[in-house]
C-alpha cells in the first residue's frame, strides 16, 4: 500500500493525521524562516512510537551551497540540530532544499554539498528536494541533479521529488520520473503539488491538485510512476487536504 498524506501543523501532529485518515505526515520541527533550533518536544516518545510515518521539513533558510560562510555554515549547524530533532521523534527523513550558489559557477555547489553531508552526524536519511527557481540551482534541472549524485551519492542522501517544482522550474512532467531515476537512482519521497502558475514561470506556489496549472494527466503520471510515499503540500484545512488526498487515491487506483 502506497503511504499519502500532507504536511501538518506541528502543535499536535498525531491529532492531524487522523483528522486526514492518513498514515505519512510532514512537520516543520522549528520556525521554517528562522535560524533557532528546534525545541525538545514533550510527545516525542508517543511520536517515535507511533505507526504514522513522520518525515521533517528542514527550514527554508538553509542554503548548504551559499558563497557567503556566514550563510553556509549556520546551515549545516542547523541541519545538524533538524536531524537531532528529527530522530527524537522517530523520523524517516529530513527535507531539505537543494540551495543555491549566490556567487560563483554552479560546479562549487557539489563539493560544499559533499561536505555538508561528511559533516553531519545522523542516522536519519537527509532528502534533498529540487527547486523551482534559480539559475545556479544545485537542484532545479534534472541534469544538475545528475552531477550532484555524481558527487555525494556514494553518501546515501535520498531525493525528494516536488511536482510543482518541476513544472514551475521548467521540467516537462510527462517522462519525468524516469529521467529523475536515470539521474539519481531514487526517488524517496514525492511532494505532490499542483501550481498557480505557468510551465517554467519559476515561482513556487502550490495549488490544489487539479486546480492549478499542471494538466492532471501529467501529475497522476508522476504520481503512479514510482512506488515512493506521498505527501501533499497543498493550501487549505482539513476539508480541502481530504479532497486532495481522495484524488491521489483516485489516480491510484
Amino acid at each position: 500500500m502506497r503511504r499519502i498524506g500532507a504536511h501538518v501543523p506541528n502543535a499536535h501532529p498525531l491529532q492531524e493525521a487522523a483528522a486526514r485518515q492518513t498514515d505519512v505526515i510532514q512537520v516543520f520541527l522549528s520556525n521554517p524562516q528562522g535560524w533557532r533550533p528546534p525545541e525538545p518536544r514533550p510527545d516525542a516518545a508517543a511520536l517515535a512510537a507511533s505507526t504514522v510515518d513522520i518525515y521533517v521539513h528542514a527550514p527554508y533558510l538553509i542554503n548548504l551551497v551559499a558563497e557567503n560562510n556566514r550563510v553556509r555554515i549556520p546551515s549545516r549547524k542547523i541541519l545538524q540540530e533538524t536531524c537531532d530533532a528529527a530522530a527524537s521523534i522517530g523520523a524517516r527523513g529530513v527535507v531539505v532544499h537543494g540551495g543555491h550558489v549566490t556567487d560563483g559557477p554552479l560546479d562549487e555547489a557539489w563539493p560544499r554539498w559533499r561536505k555538508a553531508l561528511e559533516q553531519l552526524d545522523t542516522t536519519v536519511p537527509v532528502l534533498i528536494e529540487n527547486t523551482a527557481s534559480g539559475d545556479r540551482a544545485a537542484a532545479r534541472r534534472v541534469d544538475d541533479l545528475a552531477r550532484l549524485w555524481q558527487e555525494i551519492g556514494d553518501l546515501g542522501p535520498g531525493l525528494v521529488l516536488d511536482t510543482c517544482h518541476a513544472w514551475a522550474g521548467g521540467e516537462p512532467l510527462d517522462d519525468l520520473v524516469a529521467r529523475v531515476m536515470a539521474a539519481t537512482g531514487r526517488i524517496d519521497l514525492i511532494h505532490a503539488n499542483d501550481s498557480r502558475d505557468l510551465f517554467d514561470s519559476r515561482r513556487d506556489r502550490h495549488a490544489n491538485l487539479g486546480e492549478g496549472h499542471i494538466p492532471p494527466h501529467q501529475l497522476a503520471a508522476v504520481l503512479r510512476g514510482c512506488q515512493a510515499p506521498i505527501v501533499i503540500e497543498t493550501p487549505g484545512d482539513v476539508d480541502a487536504h481530504r479532497t486532495d488526498l481522495a484524488w491521489i487515491h483516485a489516480q491510484l487506483e
